[in-house]
């Protein structure tokens, strides 16, 4: 499979990924706003769950990035949609994410490069942060201590933003909150009250805080 150029429109394609085709979903910047250089990889929540590239928060998330002028690029984990391979409990997965950052940086080298997850998709984002090493990252519900997933030897960037919803029914809220507690560098935190882990009805107000909190991250020439 021949290795597609970075479009110059919003466009869903085929990468080659570490266990075959990776399905990518590529989307410009609303045009009512400037362009930033800056390409946001965003990750969705568990694969053997339905967790998908389309999961509402993950493109909610996508939207207030474009809002911004970020190009956001979506993509599917193996075995999803159109991706080929089996689930790989977070290993393989982020080898995925790896093979579509390094695409990203390939044909849009000037850009900086930002990274987002939700659930799963913050995991394994998270996971890959040491060796990316991303300019920031944004982590969505977290899954602390959910499954066998091992979150003590992350390396998040110093622009980290952790979303915490209070009423989180699938994550726990305070083993999240103990976790940044310990850490020597912890993320700017936003605890979300009355919110569940699918943000059912709390998506505008998603939207809004990360708007808020990585609008200073921008480059320069944003503000």
């Amino acid at each position: 499979m021949q290795t597609p150029p970075f479009p110059h429109e919003s466009a869903t394609l085929a990468l080659e990924g570490p266990a075959g085709p990776l399905e990518v979903a590529v989307d410009l910047p609303d045009g009512d706003v400037t362009p930033r250089p800056v390409i946001a990889v965003i990750c969705h929540p568990l694969s053997i769950e339905g967790g998908s590239m389309h999961n509402k928060v993950v493109t909610m998330a996508a939207r207030a990035l474009r809002e911004l002028g970020i190009t956001t690029v979506r993509f599917n984990f193996r075995s999803v949609g159109a991706s080929a391979g089996t689930y790989d409990n977070g290993v393989g997965e982020t080898d995925d994410l790896r093979a579509v950052a390094h695409w990203v940086r390939n044909q849009r080298p000037d850009s900086a490069l930002w990274l987002a997850g939700f659930s799963f998709g913050a995991y394994v984002s998270l996971l890959a942060t040491g060796a990316l090493q991303p300019q920031a990252l944004i982590s969505i519900a977290p899954p602390v201590g959910r499954r066998t997933w091992d979150f003590s030897q992350v390396q998040p960037p110093a622009h980290w933003l952790v979303v915490q919803g209070d009423a989180d029914e699938v994550v726990d809220a305070q083993a999240v909150y103990q976790w940044l507690e310990s850490l020597d560098n912890p993320p700017q935190l936003v605890r979300m009250p009355d919110t569940s882990h699918f943000f059912h009805r709390k998506l505008i107000d998603l939207r809004g805080a990360i708007q808020h909190e990585v609008r200073r991250w921008l480059p320069d020439d944003s503000n």
